[in-house]
């Protein structure tokens, strides 16, 4: 099969060739489509944005970052095109970059009109559950985590968790808040957190959250955290939550069994696998 170049973009930061995968696989038809919309507007900004998000879908972050830092040469101080590349730092591991973006992200937007941030991973409803906003907080408060930063990470979450419009942004803010609040102490705060978590919730993307809170909460029990069938990304985040629990309470070997089950088998960078990552690091 012919290789597919990543047109203008990659030709302009003088990357080689993105191919497919593996050799006979073909490339995604939303990443040639994005390419598609790049090449004929590369001043448009979201249709640079669209091409690095399919790019960094295909595992490609330092193609998708590298287009974003192109981007940003084009729109100067561009929260949107910020938001992505500070994202795509947390892939790699560079908490210090991707802070550095998504601070400034934050400080450009705030204050401003949120808007509805496109997925496009959409979930099985293709119900929109995210805003520029709370992608940029989201983002930023995981990098203070990751860098075990709890205390600048938890008043973030907290922002996040009070201004969510719906039931699926107010259980992830929760979740990393309660563990941010459960490193640092704060036992009342982490008690009136998880006092209204009810299972009766509707969630849409984020149950994995929404059943950590009540595995914390004391209303679900371990074993029946994963749901049947679950996948590589569920059982990462189920296993980095439990392991995040049992650092937070002191129970060390239960934290690094938990952590070294999920990263058993070299796994992709989901943000179960970073904060497994970093939390077996701070055992070390």
């Amino acid at each position: 099969m012919r290789a597919i170049i990543i047109g203008t973009a990659i030709a302009c930061i003088a990357l080689p060739p993105l191919r497919a995968q593996a050799p006979t696989s073909p490339i995604p038809p939303d990443l040639a489509a994005a390419q598609v919309a790049y090449d004929r507007a590369p001043q448009d900004r979201d249709a640079l944005i669209w091409l690095g998000r399919r790019i960094a879908y295909t595992g490609a972050y330092q193609r998708a970052i590298d287009l974003y830092t192109l981007g940003l040469e084009r729109h100067p101080d561009s929260p949107f095109v910020l938001r992505h590349r500070g994202h795509r730092y947390l892939s790699i591991r560079d908490t210090k970059r991707a802070r550095a973006d998504l601070e400034r992200a934050w400080t450009l937007v705030r204050g401003q009109p949120d808007l509805v941030e496109p997925d496009g991973q959409p979930n099985a409803r293709g119900i929109l559950t995210s805003t520029l906003h709370s992608n940029i907080r989201y983002h930023l408060a995981l990098a203070y985590f990751l860098d075990g930063d709890f205390a600048l990470a938890a008043p973030i979450w907290a922002e996040d968790a009070r201004v969510a419009a719906n039931l699926d942004q107010r259980v992830a803010a929760t979740y990393w808040w309660v563990l941010s609040l459960a490193y640092l102490g704060r036992r009342a705060e982490v008690a009136a957190l998880l006092a209204p978590i009810d299972p009766s919730w509707e969630i849409i993307e984020n149950g994995s959250y929404h059943r950590l809170l009540l595995y914390m909460k004391g209303a679900l029990s371990e074993d029946r955290l994963l749901t049947a069938g679950a996948d590589a990304l569920e059982r990462q985040t189920v296993g980095n939550g439990v392991g995040q629990w049992h650092a937070a309470n002191g129970r060390t070997a239960e934290a690094r069994a938990a952590w070294q089950r999920v990263l058993a088998g070299n796994p992709a960078p989901s943000f179960g696998v970073l904060a497994a990552e970093r939390g077996l690091a701070r055992l070390r």
